[in-house]
């Protein structure tokens, strides 16, 4: 019966991942092509550089939809612990695109400034792109929102990964919208304002794919969970009675779930019957704290051994 409902709870944070990440593609999609339009019409490389940015973020939904559907298959006999770290390697993935869109809205930006400051006249933008700017940025901010709500519901790293990267879009969106209406009001020195916003906000993004990367490559390289979640877990285990100390704890993370393995001291004259449901208590304390699906590997051993 337990796995009956675990089922149902996989298959529904599964189809409660793709809907939130639909969502995400369609007004994505509709944002590259109103980008590309308004920069190529409305003259403004700051807008099509933005394009490539919403482009970027469409491909990571790409990747969140065909990731998450494989993180979502229960362990098998060729993955012992699940297939969680699918997971992680998809906001590794977005968090690497990410940096890569900042890298070359920066490229970009420079590359046009330098050709301003050799004698290039930049293009006055039209109005058609400061509207689609007022656009992006009240959608992606939207779609922020509803996405990284979802995250937090559904413990999902890669959504919460993919939701920063819509608030990015945002951001850029607002430097682009500065660039184009300080090109369009302030006079033709003041165009250079247009490649300089994309330059500024691409040290944003690339501070956001920062963000993701780093813990996303703690998880893969197999680091332990951080020391007050381990505090946590030493806390819940000792506050079982009858368990006097806990010592060789070793933790993980395995996407939205984490593995503890730990040597449990009780006193050496219990059944091992008794031994085992303390055991258990344990596991239910931290399963309660953490997830119903961790992985927990509890030795039991007599209080006098040694460690």
């Amino acid at each position: 019966m337990s796995s009956h409902y675990l089922c149902i709870g996989m298959e529904y944070r599964e189809k409660e991942i793709y809907k939130v990440t639909l969502v995400g593609s369609i007004v994505n999609a509709v944002l590259i092509a109103l980008k590309f339009v308004a920069g190529i019409f409305g003259r403004s490389s700051a807008m099509v550089a933005d394009a490539v940015h919403s482009l970027s973020d469409f491909v990571t939904d790409v990747i969140v939809l065909v990731f998450v559907k494989i993180a979502s298959k229960p362990k098998d006999e060729s993955h012992d612990y699940g297939h969680g770290k699918f997971e992680t390697l998809a906001t590794m993935i977005i968090g690497v695109i990410l940096i890569g869109a900042g890298i070359a809205l920066f490229v970009n930006g420079i590359g046009l400034v330098l050709r301003s400051l050799h004698g290039y006249e930049l293009p006055r933008p039209h109005i058609i792109a400061l509207i689609v700017a007022v656009i992006s940025i009240l959608s992606k901010e939207w779609l922020y929102r509803y996405t990284i709500a979802a995250g937090k519901r559904l413990n999902s790293a890669a959504v919460k990964a993919n939701a920063w990267h819509h608030r990015s879009d945002a951001i850029s969106s607002g430097g682009t919208l500065v660039g184009i209406a300080g090109a369009m009001f302030l006079g033709d020195n003041w165009r250079i304002l247009d490649p300089l916003a994309a330059i500024v906000v691409s040290f944003f993004i690339i501070k956001s794919g920062y963000d993701i990367v780093a813990p996303a490559a703690g998880e893969l390289l197999e680091h332990s969970l951080p020391k007050e979640q381990e505090d946590e877990i030493e806390r819940l285990v000792l506050g079982v009675d009858g368990i006097a100390s806990v010592h060789k704890l070793r933790t993980r993370r395995i996407g939205n779930t984490i593995a503890v393995e730990m040597h449990a001291q009780m006193p050496g004259n219990i059944s091992l019957a008794q031994a085992h449901s303390r055991s258990t208590e344990a596991e239910k304390a931290i399963r309660n704290k953490f997830g119903k699906d961790c992985f927990i590997n509890i030795h039991m051993e007599p209080a006098s051994a040694s460690h």
